[in-house]
């Protein structure tokens, strides 16, 4: 074990050519300083715990792993400053943390305590750092996986045959590209019987993402390979392969080619699918689209359809306007017995269509896909492995309807060609819907992840973190609440529950008295089979401990709470005290105001209003949910708190609910 340990000058060593080896280029940083504006309002972000700027700023681009000036990272930041969502958020986006380096050993010995402690160190390399390794081990995989059968060329080396898929040979290499765009019908291909067996499959092993450095052989064997090697990366042009395998270096660098290829190789498909299946991409009419036919054998070897059909926005409009226009009886325009034929135009009661206004019909936009990327999503897998119909061979490509808008599923497809999918919150909600219909639970969390970051809309949870928040304003609702708590329940979604409750606790004043807000308890209440009465609502669970976090009540038990009541009705005793009746109450302020019915007029009221509030605010005299004047802030939290939990109890009552 001695012998493992390196010396002082050994670490000098080591770190003078790490130093040198990027500062030639050879080794890439892996924390680059980063001195922009979008960084440093990151950085902020990460040290004042703020989840929405955190998620905006990483959508724009910036990057995750850079230091500021002073050597930080923001994951460092984060753990530094005790704030686990936005730690685990950055962990969860790709964020480093690696035990065998600095900036890795640094993150672990200043986190808060044990709990983002124990957070960082459940994140290994392989999940905090690659980010495109789940599609890299897909496409690797489609090497390997008869059932379903998605290959569709085969390729002939030797003694051995390989089923490929030809999108990818033709994303991922030049010469396949041309090769195949000049015949898309090929579905076989031999090669030379010079080139060994084992060069063409690390070749291919290469091209579907995998790790091209295995074992070679030895000896002559090893030469002949690595020879066959040489001239397949020139055929392919693909000449980084052959470099690949003949470079040398440490395991940092090795892992540093690695990522690269992956950034490239994912790249190359990202491009395949805009310049593909996006650009060839078929708007119809809804009543046309399943009469498209797509043959087989097509340039971009599409195997499949997928169907999105957009939002008929006329159909509330034209139901509307169809039972307002029932038929009516002629009017006769002229005069002359009553049999007689009548002359001139009929009046009708039914309103005529502006020719301004035209029924734009209901469109549907077809996407040609391949089945080998769609077996991502598990619902797919099943699909294209089972007897149904979407599964067997025909002469034209069968459409598969999804139940949801084109932008949508054009969002989904780019997560699962590429790993990348960049979506606004307006449209979260219905990826995480489609997403847990399909199956695909990445891309369900990260919809999650996003709804729950930016859903305070301009407040975020460090503005939440104290009570004034102001619930008449309608800047925050960029989301409705109750939408979000229900797809929390239908997706199994833990993360959007806990924020609903929390969005919910910190705005309580705003939502008690809403009857949708009864129903959603309701529903909270009835996901309990078989409910017994000493059953709580897990709603208002949720609700009472964010509450009192929200009013820094988490410790009752430990007596805080007595401490509070006590102010909370020395406040309330207050309320007689000389500065309180010093507060303008009635008319002897406003003597040449008139009085009108012997009452307080309306200018005398608003007058002695505003001059009431102005004493108050310049007094400091802070007022409770009920009106009542509280001793101070700490003393108004706790009336709060009372005021509120109160409302709940009388809510429960009602619905005739215990908990």
């Amino acid at each position: 074990m001695a012998d493992t340990v390196l010396g002082k000058h050994q670490l000098e060593k080591a770190l003078y050519e790490e130093n040198k080896a990027v500062s030639s280029g050879a080794l890439k940083e892996e924390n680059p300083l980063d001195t922009s504006t979008d960084f440093r309002i990151f950085c902020d972000a990460c040290r004042r715990g703020d989840l929405r700027v955190c998620q905006e700023q990483i959508s724009g681009g910036v990057n995750i792993n850079a230091r500021d000036q002073f050597d930080y990272t923001p994951l460092i930041l984060a753990s530094l400053c005790g704030h686990y969502e936005v730690a685990q958020m950055l962990l969860e986006q790709g964020a480093r943390c690696e035990r065998d380096t600095f900036q890795g050993e640094r993150c672990l010995y200043n986190a808060l305590n044990d709990r983002i402690r124990n957070l960082l160190l459940s994140y290994d390399y392989s999940k905090s750092t690659d980010p495109l390794q789940p599609l890299a081990a897909h496409i690797t995989a489609l090497l390997t996986r008869d059932v379903p059968k998605t290959a569709d060329i085969a390729v002939h080396t030797g003694d051995t045959t390989l089923n490929l898929h030809k999108f990818v040979l033709s994303a991922r290499s030049p010469y396949f590209a041309k090769k195949l765009a000049a015949a898309p019908e090929t579905t076989t291909w031999k090669l030379a019987s010079s080139v060994p067996s084992q060069s063409f499959q690390t070749c291919i092993r290469y091209l579907y993402l995998g790790d091209a450095g295995a074992d070679l052989g030895e000896g002559e064997e090893e030469q002949a390979v690595l020879t066959g090697i040489d001239k397949l990366s020139r055929l392919l042009e693909v000449p980084q392969l052959f470099d690949n395998i003949l470079g040398s270096g440490d395991r940092r660098q090795a892992r540093q080619r690695r990522t690269e290829e992956l950034e490239k190789g994912s790249g190359q498909i990202s491009a395949w699918f805009r310049e593909n299946v996006l650009r060839y991409k078929v708007v119809v009419e809804s009543q046309k689209a399943d009469e498209v036919k797509w043959d087989r054998d097509n340039e971009i070897f599409a195997d499949v359809l997928l169907r999105a059909d957009e939002e008929d926005e006329d159909d509330e409009s034209d139901l509307h306007a169809a039972s307002e226009a029932l038929p009516a009886p002629a009017v006769r325009r002229t005069d002359g017995p009553l049999n007689g034929i009548p002359i001139g135009p009929l009046a009708s009661h039914q309103p005529s269509r502006s020719p301004s206004r035209k029924h734009t019909p209901r469109t549907s936009t077809l996407f040609p896909c391949h089945r080998a990327m769609l077996l991502r999503s598990e619902l797919f897998a099943t699909m294209f492995a089972s007897p149904f119909r979407e599964s067997q061979e025909s002469a034209h490509l069968h459409i598969i309807p999804i139940d949801c808008t084109p932008a949508v599923l054009e969002i989904v497809l780019s997560f699962l060609y590429t790993e990348r999918a960049n979506f606004s919150l307006d449209k979260a909600l219905e990826v995480l819907r489609v997403a847990d219909m399909l199956f695909i639970e990445k891309l369900k969390q990260r919809a999650a992840l996003l709804i729950s970051t930016l859903g305070n809309g301009n407040a975020s949870l460090v503005d939440t973190a104290t009570t004034t928040i102001d619930c008449d304003t309608e800047d925050d609702e960029v989301i409705n609440i109750y939408d979000i708590i229900r797809a929390g329940w239908d997706t199994r979604v833990p993360r959007l529950e806990e924020f609903g409750a929390r969005f919910i606790a910190f705005r309580l004043e705003k939502y008690i008295d809403e009857p949708e807000f009864k129903l959603l308890v309701q529903e909270s209440a009835a996901r309990i089979q078989k409910r017994q009465e000493t059953d709580t609502v897990e709603l208002i669970d949720d609700i009472r401990y964010y509450l009192s976090d929200r009013f820094r009540l988490r410790f009752e038990d430990s007596g805080l709470d007595g401490m509070m009541n006590e102010e909370s009705n020395g406040a309330a005793q207050g309320e007689n005290s000389d500065d309180v009746r010093a507060i303008p109450q009635g008319d002897e302020d406003y003597p040449d105001l008139p009085d009108i019915d012997g009452g307080l007029s309306s200018a005398r009221a608003s007058a002695a209003a505003k001059d009431s509030a102005a004493f108050e605010a310049q007094q400091g005299v802070v007022r409770t949910l009920d009106g009542d004047i509280a001793g101070d802030e700490f003393a108004l939290d706790a009336m709060n708190y009372q005021i509120l939990l109160g409302k709940i109890e009388v809510l429960m009552e009602s619905l005739g609910l215990d908990g």
